[in-house]
């Protein structure tokens, strides 16, 4: 009797689930994660084609979701791509705003004085997003753009995340990111022993890895608990008359990094001078 009551209990359940669905919000939201893998915009018959459903089904929901400020239409056609208007509610999180307010007026600064630009990285999902930017102010420059979302592995500022996450977080996003390179035939043990090379010495420093003549060099962000709620990083462009040197500016992103992490309530130890790649 009582294998029956929860064999009912779970169909029951079951049908609630398949009843609460909101069509229309589930249109909303296919439209969006649709949009938000594309590089370029889409047009309407694409959307549709795309999700299976007819340019009739589409039409409101795209409609709304432009009037309401989450897609736009990329001119001079009229195919539609994703705003920044999540990345902005994202942003608008308590622990995520008071993370940029902190470190907006350091990584200012800090660009001020090194001439590089200094970016601020958070997880997102199994990707890195770029919260924060400080860009260069000399005539020559590195530039990243706000909200830029990269493959946690293929980069300085995601591997730190990784290294500096407590160990079940750790190895779960190690074997989710090695699931993903592996399904592209690419090796990913190189990189996950760099990331155990970084955790011990607790920072990362790569040249060449986005573009030539480019240092990536990346500092974990501690919470009062020790995990890294985000990475600093500055991608050190090498060019004739540079002010700074690469051993000096490393130092000095430390250092903001390490005010940033007081400022939330964390500590960053002291690497050993001078950091190598």
């Amino acid at each position: 009797m009582a294998k029956k009551a929860v064999a009912v209990d779970v169909e029951q359940q079951a049908t609630a689930a398949v009843a609460y669905k909101a069509p229309a919000l589930e249109k909303g939201l296919d439209i969006l994660e649709l949009l938000a893998g594309q590089s370029g915009g889409l047009i309407l018959s694409q959307i549709a084609h795309s999700l299976g459903r007819s340019v009739q089904e589409v039409y409101r929901v795209v409609v709304s979701l432009e009037r309401r400020g989450y897609v736009e239409r990329k001119p001079p056609g009229e195919a539609f791509q994703i705003s920044m208007k999540l990345f902005d509610l994202a942003c608008g999180h308590p622990p995520i705003r008071r993370l940029r307010e902190a470190a907006q007026p350091i990584l200012q600064s800090l660009a001020a004085e090194v001439e590089e630009a200094i970016i601020l990285s958070i997880l997102d999902g199994l990707s890195v997003r770029v919260i924060a930017v400080a860009d260069n102010p000399a005539p020559v420059g590195f530039r990243v753009r706000l909200g830029t979302q990269t493959r946690m592995l293929s980069t300085a500022s995601g591997r730190t995340l990784i290294a500096f996450q407590n160990e079940p977080t750790r190895a779960m996003l190690i074997e989710r990111a090695s699931e993903e390179l592996l399904s592209r035939e690419k090796d990913p043990e190189p990189l996950i022993r760099r990331v155990e090379q970084i955790q011990k010495r607790g920072y990362e420093m790569v040249a060449d890895e986005t573009l030539r003549g480019i240092t990536d060099v990346s500092f974990p962000i501690f919470d009062a608990s020790g995990i890294a709620q985000a990475a600093i990083t500055m991608p050190f462009l090498l060019w004739v008359t540079n002010q700074v040197q690469l051993a000096d500016a490393s130092k000095h992103l430390y250092e903001a990094a390490a005010e940033l992490c007081r400022q939330i309530g964390g500590h960053l130890p002291e690497p050993k001078f001078p950091i190598k790649g």
